[in-house]
């Protein structure tokens, strides 16, 4: 599934491509994602300049805009979608369910093409100057931003007997650190991943929000993690996933002490852990 470095890798992607342009086409081939995508989408769209795209949490927000007003084009890549900028666009496939046209000049059209297999994505529009939306009310601080800090995790943490892992990767505590990175952030930070949240100290609390921060920041460089279908915005693979310590590397040694890797289920995702550097 697309965390918060796919999906901020994409946006990095598309933001000098698609900033400034106008938007030419829309072509909507199927409209059954998660929710499904507004008809009157192509209408809405069409005719407006792009100021630009931001991210909050998992969700890609367009800033569109015209003189009549403007919204936000709401993007989520579900479980295995992907969004590509093509110059020279192929026939669509089985699962390129939208094409968005961009540009004035023939040397500045691209053609943003969503594909999703698993359809759990979405492509929604917001009306108006802001942002705001119910599926973004309820989302945690940024993990990049001042806002998550070790007195915010522990004030967040304490009574609270779920696990660590499972703790930080709910997105109303924290935003985009999805299954491996929470695992390579534990290990970075030295916690087993079965620990109550609410019973880890300040200073292992401290350490935590660092390791998160440099695991995300160094995925965001990789170009983040491809498993199955995730792709970047030029169509190329995320590489972070050669450089794991723990995650897929059960029964391998330890990067740091050699001990063999271990992998239990947490939630219904695998967790992977050392069992001499995570106490």
């Amino acid at each position: 599934m697309p965390e918060l470095p796919e999906v901020e890798t994409t946006r990095r992607g598309l933001l000098p491509l698609l900033t400034g342009q106008r938007i030419r086409e829309v072509q909507l081939r199927n409209r059954q994602l998660r929710w499904p995508i507004p008809a009157q989408l192509p209408k809405l769209l069409v005719g407006r300049t792009i100021n630009g795209i931001s991210r909050r949490g998992k969700y890609l927000l367009w800033d569109v805009d015209s003189q009549d007003g403007g919204g936000f084009l709401l993007c989520h890549l579900g479980m295995s979608g992907s969004l590509v900028a093509h110059q020279r666009v192929a026939a669509p496939g089985k699962h390129d369910h939208v094409d968005i046209v961009v540009g004035a000049s023939s040397r500045s059209v691209h053609t943003v093409r969503y594909n999703d297999p698993r359809r759990f994505g979405a492509m929604l529009w917001i009306e108006g100057p802001k942002p705001q939306h119910a599926l973004l009310d309820h989302l945690g601080p940024e993990p990049l931003s001042d806002s998550f800090d070790a007195a915010y995790l522990y004030a967040q943490s304490r009574g609270r007997s779920v696990s660590i892992k499972s703790f930080i990767m709910n997105a109303e505590v924290v935003v985009g650190v999805g299954n491996i990175y929470a695992s390579e952030a534990l290990f970075r930070a030295g916690i087993r991943p079965t620990q109550r949240a609410g019973r880890i100290t300040l200073p292992r609390l401290a350490k935590l929000v660092d390791a998160i921060r440099a695991t995300l920041s160094d995925a965001i460089r990789a170009g983040g993690s491809t498993l199955r279908d995730y792709v970047k915005a030029d169509g190329e693979s995320g590489y972070f996933q050669l450089h794991a310590n723990v995650y897929g590397r059960a029964g391998l040694p330890c990067t740091h002490c050699g001990s063999a890797i271990r992998q239990i289920v947490q939630g219904q995702r695998s967790t992977y852990y050392c069992p001499r550097c995570q106490t």
